[in-house]
């Protein structure tokens, strides 16, 4: 069995969503020859609230090395913990990997910091690395024109830095082609010393098999008969657009709305925080807040989020007006077998298995255009959804497309790759 070192600063119980990305590895790697080792930074330097439910999904078997990092300081200077544990991170890696007979090193950013440890570790030992982007690094913040600012300097370190990461990596892989194309295009020497790679988060079974043994409840919810559609996740600086036009055609037709309800899990500006409500503003600027359109900003526990889409009678996914954003939701939606109403870019892989799938109805658009051509798509997609929603029937589902986006699928994608590259 091949060993791999799989290195990210967060790991259960943090309940960050990017913690699913190793989890999820880990939980197949095994079953494909290869050994994982997680190397991540101890729990209590996390800022977030921890989740013990998600940390009992782990492998019983599977070995987690955990190491010290600086605390956050007063004032808050530096948060990411990706800086504030590179120096432990880096010593205790280079540690195991001298010690004991590693094949590989598997980074996954962000924290893209952690990135750099990838040539530094490789060329003290001669152990391949690999860079797995969860999220793009080198792009347009929003605001990172405003010279001087906070995200100005965001995209000039990232610029600057991406290169020295990836400049001696054997591997790049993402959750899409598109997180990683821009690297290839800025870094074109790459193709000829790279191999590159996508699979996406992929769906756990197991996760929903397991929440039937908690004894958690639909909380959030609204004690009525109305119909109930779930939003989990972060919004997306890109994804503002499309969901203005969507509350402005659900403000011209409220009618169809009488019986729906939305809810917005774990939206806010900063996760934590029950009162940094990213869509408040806009619920209320088009007469939607708490009677169509209801937000809790805070970042709630993965399971409880499983537990609401579990009890919905339906599952809301906001795309970006960005070609390769795929919404990894997409795959918890799906097994929790909820009908999906989605506004998509047309070259989003998400739009592609929820047609295919038989799960749900997504209105396509190409690209950011006006209110009146977007209303007659939001019209029709919406009319079909109430159709659909009415007729649907998980057992219609086909399964079939959609388990080549399980977790162990998608693993199995990383573990050809891998024996590509160490062979």
């Amino acid at each position: 069995m091949k060993k791999i070192l799989i290195i990210y600063p967060h790991f259960p119980p943090s309940n960050l969503a990017g913690v699913h990305r190793p989890r999820l590895f880990a939980n197949h790697l095994k079953s494909f020859g290869w050994e994982p080792v997680i190397l991540t930074v101890h729990e209590k330097y996390y800022e977030e609230e921890l989740d013990w439910n998600l940390h009992s999904l782990l492998p019983k078997d599977l070995r987690i090395e955990k190491t010290n990092a600086f605390k956050i300081s007063k004032p808050r200077f530096i948060g990411d913990i990706g800086l504030r544990g590179f120096f432990q991170m880096r010593k205790k890696a280079l540690t195991l990997l001298r010690n004991e007979n590693f094949d590989f090193i598997y980074i996954s950013i962000p924290s893209f910091y952690t990135s750099l440890l990838g040539p530094y570790l490789s060329r003290k030992t001669g152990v391949k690395y690999g860079i797995d982007y969860i999220d793009p690094w080198v792009h347009q913040f929003p605001g990172s024109n405003k010279i001087l600012s906070r995200h100005w300097f965001s995209k000039i370190f990232a610029s600057w830095l991406e290169p020295k990461a990836v400049r001696k990596a054997s591997l790049i892989t993402g959750v899409a082609e598109g997180y990683y194309e821009g690297v290839i295009k800025r870094n074109p020497k790459l193709i000829k010393t790279c191999s590159f790679g996508a699979m996406p988060y992929g769906g756990e079974i197991n996760d929903h098999k397991n929440i039937s043994q908690l004894n958690i409840s639909p909380y959030l919810f609204n004690k009525n008969n109305k119909i109930k559609l779930v939003y989990a996740g972060a919004m997306l600086p890109k994804a503002y657009y499309l969901l203005e036009t969507f509350f402005q055609f659900i403000k011209s037709n409220k009618s169809l709305f009488d019986n729906i309800e939305f809810y917005f899990i774990g939206t806010g500006k900063l996760a934590n925080d029950p009162n940094s409500h990213n869509i408040k503003q806009m619920a209320l600027k088009y007469e939607l807040w708490e009677n169509i359109i209801f937000e809790y900003p805070k970042r709630i526990p993965y399971l409880d989020v499983l537990i609401h889409l579990n009890n919905s009678n339906g599952v809301f996914i906001l795309g970006s007006t960005e070609t390769h954003y795929t919404p990894s939701k997409l795959y918890q939606a799906v097994l929790s077998e909820k009908p999906i109403f989605a506004i998509l870019h047309q070259h989003s892989t998400a739009s592609e298995i929820i047609k295919e799938s038989n799960v749900g109805i997504v209105v396509n658009f190409k690209e950011e255009r006006e209110l009146e051509m977007m209303s007659i798509l939001y019209a029709k997609g919406w009319s079909d959804y109430l159709t659909f929603l009415n007729s649907f029937n998980p057992a219609l589902v086909i399964h079939q497309i959609f388990d080549k986006y399980s977790a162990q699928k998608t693993t199995k994608t990383l573990v050809e790759l891998l024996n590509s590259v160490t062979k």
